[in-house]
């Protein structure tokens, strides 16, 4: 019998007003629970809880060194409820089990992170003209609300979270409505840390009800959200309205560049990893490769290799020993088929590997890839004729484990190639001579770059985009905590009275001169 999951409110579980909503594993399209989806009388009542435990300074005005033991306690309980939140994030998701046990653990570095800043935060003094002492204090802004994505649940929620929680704010999180569950269980972990009642709270729903009551209140001073483009434009409208704060991780069309003096055997493992985590379900993956014509032949023979043996061994995504895992829902897989499937009808493309549902029995373990939405990694090139920088698929987001390979001549037309994007998110160059490497980040339009590897990603690190197209703003390091607080300004004047009647009776008798600021 399916599992039915409560909202977490303000310290308890409790049942929502709207319809329960069904939660599909995808790797067998089985439904295994329902939650409580979070109504817009629900929505105001836990913004009302949210706003109450801020105006009551239990967090919002707790000391810092209270606040950072307190992530540091959720980093220790989240590693103790690691076997749980693994195994339920792999069903939601769909997910490998072997990206799951590499993923999930790394998440206590952000509490830990948010902790140690607040130890060591260093408060500015101004060098004010005068008998005056200006220093700056970074205070928590309000109820904040974060809207997290399907395809990292419980990483983008903890990277959103921390620190949120570090600089005092009171938080409400929206999950995607396809993998909720794994965020429902932060609750009663930050509870038992001691963030107390109110702080935190998890209300799922659809985006167009409980998403927009929560967006669109009045109460709420930040949004914080990952997701497409489309829907983040149309967040940021109402979020505008309101004169809130908002940052935005939104889409991506990752270029990865590999030049001629790349080592053939590392670069196809960096695209491997880059293109196929997550099933390609990922803002940067990798998915527009760019390379060098001296070594496209060969590449392509060893990335084609690579990818034929992902394939043989897919299979349930509880196995160790399975590569990769499923898209999310029978919607997503529809989207990659449709892309393929029209630059290949256009004559503008052809399949080197991949470019199909996979059916039948897995030859890994004997999974029925049939009955989930399993989608071979995949490798398209131009057509003899025609370039494929022309399709959709190389222009749009697909969400999926598909590449486009495409050649070069010139350092030039590779920068051009990989700039050939609305968006701007993550780019890839992989390259043994390092004055390249330099020169040519300079000149990629992209917000984090890596050279030699892919999809790096550490607390202390900014990750957010160069184009619109790719959100505003920037999760992790110090600017995602400044980007929870505004900055308080206090003014002393320690002038003696003396000094001070000489210097501020503005409306004395005669006419001598005045200061002014």
């Amino acid at each position: 019998m399916a599992q039915i999951h409560l909202m977490w409110v303000a310290g308890k579980e409790q049942a929502g007003e709207e319809e329960l909503i069904p939660v599909e594993d995808p790797a067998t399209g089985d439904i295994f629970a329902h939650f409580h989806a979070a109504s817009v009388s629900d929505v105001d009542r836990a913004v009302s809880l949210a706003q109450a435990a801020f105006n009551s300074g239990i967090w919002s005005k707790s000391s810092r060194h209270y606040r950072a033991d307190v992530l540091d306690k959720c980093a220790t309980l989240l590693t103790e409820a690691l076997p749980g939140l693994i195994s339920l994030e792999v069903q939601q998701t769909g997910r490998a089990i072997r990206e799951m046990n590499a993923q999930v653990p790394s998440l206590v570095r952000w509490f830990k992170y948010y902790a140690s800043l607040l130890r060591v935060e260093e408060q500015p003094v101004l060098p004010t003209a005068g008998k005056l002492h200006n220093f700056l204090q970074r205070v928590p802004l309000g109820v904040v609300v974060q809207i997290t994505p399907f395809n990292h649940p419980l990483l983008i929620a903890i990277k959103k979270l921390a620190p949120a929680l570090a600089a005092g704010n009171s938080v409400i999180v929206k999950p995607s409505e396809l993998t909720p569950l794994s965020t429902l269980l932060l609750g009663p972990i930050l509870k038992q840390a001691g963030v107390p009642d109110g702080v935190f709270s998890v209300l799922p729903g659809y985006g167009n009800t409980t998403g927009k009551a929560l967006v669109q209140h009045s109460l709420v001073r930040k949004v914080d959200v990952t997701g497409g483009t489309a829907a983040g434009r149309a967040i940021g409208g109402i979020v505008g309205g309101n004169l809130a704060r908002y940052t935005a991780e939104l889409g991506g069309k990752a270029p990865l560049i590999v030049f001629s003096t790349a080592d053939l055997f590392v670069a196809v493992n960096g695209i491997a990893f880059g293109s196929f985590i997550a099933s390609g379900q990922t803002c940067i993956a990798s998915t527009r490769i760019i390379v060098d014509n001296k070594i496209l032949p060969q590449l392509l023979e060893k990335l084609k290799a690579k990818v034929n043996s992902i394939t043989q061994r897919m299979g349930a995504p509880n196995n160790p020993e399975s590569m990769m895992g499923p898209l999310i829902s029978a919607k997503q897989l529809a989207k990659v088929e449709t892309l393929v499937a029209e630059a290949l009808d256009s004559g503008q493309a052809e399949v080197v590997a991949g470019g199909n549902r996979m059916q039948g029995i897995s030859p890994l373990d004997g999974t029925d890839l049939s009955k989930g939405y399993f989608y071979e990694p995949t490798i398209l090139v131009s057509s003899k004729e025609n370039s494929i920088c022309s399709t959709r698929l190389w222009h749009e987001e697909a969400f999926g484990p598909v590449v486009v390979v495409v050649g070069f001549d010139t350092e030039e037309e590779a920068i051009k190639l990989a700039n050939d994007s609305e968006f701007g998110l993550g780019a890839g160059i992989w390259t043994q001579d390092l004055s390249q490497a330099f020169r040519v980040s300079e000149q990629i339009d992209a917000g984090i770059t890596w050279i030699n590897t892919h999809h790096r990603n550490d607390p202390s690190s900014p990750w957010g985009g160069a184009k619109s197209s790719s959100g505003v703003g920037s999760e992790n390091g110090i600017d995602s905590y400044y980007a929870y607080t505004t900055t308080k300004s206090t003014v002393i004047n320690y002038a003696s009275t003396e000094e001070s009647l000489a210097s501020d009776d503005w409306f004395r008798d005669g006419t001598a001169s005045v200061r002014y600021g």
